[in-house]
């Protein structure tokens, strides 16, 4: 049974700091939350060469870009979760936390926060990039590209408790991730852009849950999102956040699976 909510910033501090010398010390951890976003964004920067992009309004770099904020929600914070929290599990160490005075949202959280620190320094790193190297315009509206940023990044934790409960072992959390990881890059517009599909594809690919994160956040860097279109994608985002968080305090595992 769920215990009460509560939060605590020290304790989830604490396991923060705990949960970082883990990642430090998980070489592939660390490749896939660093390097993975990087290289799918050099790919996809020559795959979209070839997609027309005139109805869409944006230059492939603008497209490649701000796509790449959701690789690396999707890298970084999610699957990586997704890993962490299975592999907690197996150890018994959620277990063992949740004998004390810790919350389950604190543990969830705690746990995520190193995660969550790399993707949002990869996500500045990203911007200062992009307008300093590559020439892209300032960013138009921060506070549109932050709620995206920060419905992205609630999103991502409660989405990677769900699949957590799904898989077994370690090995098995990259395969559960998989479905969600590839509709997310064909569908979400990080590849192609909803304004170059064709309508009624382009009304289907709205509704998946990463979509309305990259409609604010391309909305935010390259302007010209109206105040309905930030609206519509932000009640999105926030009922996908909704479901995916209900559906953690439901269905996720504290004990190993058997």
């Amino acid at each position: 049974m769920a215990k009460a909510v509560s939060i605590s910033v020290p304790r989830m501090t604490a396991l923060g700091r705990a949960e970082f010398i883990l990642l430090g010390r998980n070489k592939m951890g660390l490749y896939v939350a660093l390097l993975m976003p990087v290289m799918m964004v050099w790919g996809v920067r020559r795959a979209i060469g070839e997609v027309d992009l005139g109805e869409a309004g944006m230059s492939v770099n603008e497209v490649a870009l701000t796509g790449a904020f959701g690789y690396i929600l999707l890298f970084a914070v999610y699957q990586h979760l997704v890993s962490a929290y299975v592999a907690r599990r197996e150890e018994l160490v959620l277990k063992r936390l949740r004998t004390g005075e810790t919350s389950d949202a604190e543990i969830l959280t705690g746990t995520a926060l190193p995660a969550v620190a790399v993707a949002l320094a990869q996500c500045v790193l990203l911007v200062v990039a992009g307008v300093l190297w590559l020439d892209l315009r300032s960013v138009a509206r921060p506070d549109l590209m932050a709620i995206g940023l920060l419905l992205g990044v609630a999103m991502s934790i409660a989405l990677a408790a769900v699949t957590a409960s799904w898989a077994k072992t370690v090995q098995g959390s990259q395969l559960v991730t998989s479905p969600l990881m590839l509709i997310s890059v064909a569908g979400s517009g990080l590849m192609v852009p909803l304004e170059a599909m064709p309508d009624t594809m382009a009304d289907i690919c709205s509704l998946l849950p990463l979509t309305p994160v990259i409609q604010l956040v391309r909305g935010g860097w390259l302007g010209g999102m109206s105040a309905h279109e930030a609206g519509g994608a932000i009640l999105t985002g926030i009922a996908w956040t909704i479901v995916a968080a209900y559906g953690a305090k439901r269905w996720f595992r504290w004990e190993p699976r058997r």
